[in-house]
């Protein structure tokens, strides 16, 4: 009776182990949620996911309407309140928490009015060769006559709806194989998510830690001007600089996840 008594208690035990396993607290570490810029879509975090999932995160790579993966979705109606309204609902559809946030230049602006709205859900900004705007600014309106010139250009060649994707090397990728990879991969960017001002209710970042990476090697001369801003800030928790062009998710992707990790 004993011995049936001690096997009973074995065997309890160890449900018991195997019960508290299962519903263990989950795992602390972030989900992130990349963001990417103008032209581009989510395939071109294709080369950092799979070493951040091998880290033990979660990571969503949402496309935003009439770009990349989306541009059959390209029309009039889409600007950069489509784009922010897009990745809000990205994340609260899918109940993430604990997010970090990354948005790669064009991006930097997407997450920016994603923290305004919904900053309890975020643990961290990390801003990639980002533009910085403050409430009420455009790209538009901060680029002046060379904006006028392009949009001209662009209604010329009947392309009302969209810009024509930059070059590769304009992206800082200089390798044949990586622009070989990228060109056919740009699709036009909606014209008003560039035209549209950002508005904000709340100071930049709405309390969430933010982090910026500049990628200098080769600097992307029209977001130089955004990083002398951010020099000049007070409320980053830090700045990095990484030694790649503007695309660093293409050139430099194991680097780009160390910078990640570290912040996260």
């Amino acid at each position: 009776m004993v011995c049936n008594r001690r096997v009973a208690l074995t065997a309890a035990a160890a449900w018991a182990a195997t019960w508290t396993v299962g519903c263990a607290t989950p795992s602390t570490k972030p989900d992130f949620v990349l963001v990417h810029g103008a032209w581009h879509g989510a395939w071109c975090w294709d080369r950092v996911t799979p070493i951040l999932r091998q880290a033990g995160h979660r990571v969503f790579t949402p496309t935003l309407p009439g770009q990349g993966e989306r541009a059959a979705e390209l029309s009039a109606d889409v600007n950069l309140e489509t784009h922010i309204a897009d990745v809000v609902q990205y994340i609260e559809s899918r109940r993430l928490q604990n997010v970090v946030l990354v948005g790669h230049s064009y991006g930097g602006l997407v997450v920016s009015g994603v923290a305004d709205r919904i900053a309890p859900r975020l643990r961290k900004l990390i801003y990639l060769d980002a533009l910085v705007l403050d409430s009420g600014q455009s790209i538009a309106a901060l680029s002046g006559a060379s904006w006028e010139n392009r949009l001209k250009a662009v209604r010329e060649q009947g392309r009302g709806l969209g810009l024509p994707a930059l070059p590769p090397e304009a992206f800082g990728v200089l390798e044949p194989q990586d622009q070989a990879w990228l060109a056919p991969r740009l699709t036009l960017q909606p014209v008003h998510t560039f035209d549209q001002p950002l508005v904000l209710r709340n100071p930049l970042g709405n309390g969430v830690p933010k982090v910026y990476i500049d990628c200098n090697q080769p600097a992307m001369g029209s977001v130089n001007a955004f990083k002398a801003k951010v020099k000049q800030q007070a409320g980053w928790t830090a700045y990095e600089t990484l030694p790649t062009g503007h695309d660093a998710m293409v050139t430099l992707p194991e680097g780009l996840v160390q910078l990640f990790l570290e912040h996260a």
